[in-house]
């Protein structure tokens, strides 16, 4: 059985704050680079995953942008080890259960609310910022057939430089996704776009 999130009335405000306090803490500043059409669906968010700071950042564009009641999906393990992050919307994940399947009906179904966001890393765990390209798993494609309302896809590609400050910055390019494509293939190609044209525009900055 999984664990689903139970937003709590006090950690969940707490989480919202934290999330900005440690980002101002730890770095030089943030810049959310890209636009957004007006939020009006449930709406998921396919990030790469490079750090331990993925989802405090995610919350923070979520803040900034999208102000919707947060969900992110964690590994099992983990969120049993961390069990708090259960009252900020986490909820588990387990790629070698049966439980698997019920994660992923779950995951549709708080995508059946206009409120919701649910932030997945599509790769499955974290890797290397410098990577090229992402290599989605099959769990995204079952999420997205299973959906019948439609929802808003949002592309998020997190980046971190130094340039001239003591502390790093991180690069939140955003964008929302093209088209109604479901199948794996063409999400993981459209992110990839995204992500190629993201590190370009990276390249072009000198300093801060």
């Amino acid at each position: 059985m999984i664990i689903k999130a139970k937003h709590n009335f006090i950690v969940y405000p707490f989480f919202k704050w934290y999330a900005q306090f440690i980002i101002k803490r730890h770095f030089a500043f943030v810049k959310i680079i890209g636009e957004l059409p007006p939020i009006t669906k449930p709406v998921l968010v396919i990030s790469n995953h490079v750090s331990w700071w993925d989802g405090f950042w995610v919350m923070y564009v979520n803040l900034k942008m999208l102000r919707l009641k947060f969900h992110f999906m964690m590994l099992e393990e983990q969120l049993r080890k961390y069990w708090l992050f259960k009252y900020a919307g986490a909820f588990s994940v387990n790629k070698n259960s049966k439980s698997l399947v019920e994660t992923l009906n779950y995951t549709s179904e708080l995508l059946n609310d206009n409120r919701n966001m649910v932030l997945i890393f599509p790769q499955g765990k974290i890797t290397s910022m410098h990577q090229q390209t992402i290599e989605f798993e099959k769990g995204l494609e079952r999420i997205l057939k299973n959906k019948e309302n439609a929802i808003q896809i949002i592309f998020l590609a997190n980046m971190v430089d130094y340039f001239s400050h003591r502390k790093p910055s991180a690069f939140l390019y955003i964008q929302s996704n093209p088209g109604n494509a479901v199948d794996l293939k063409t999400i993981q190609d459209k992110y990839n776009l995204f992500y190629a044209q993201s590190l370009l525009k990276q390249n072009d900055f000198n300093s801060l």
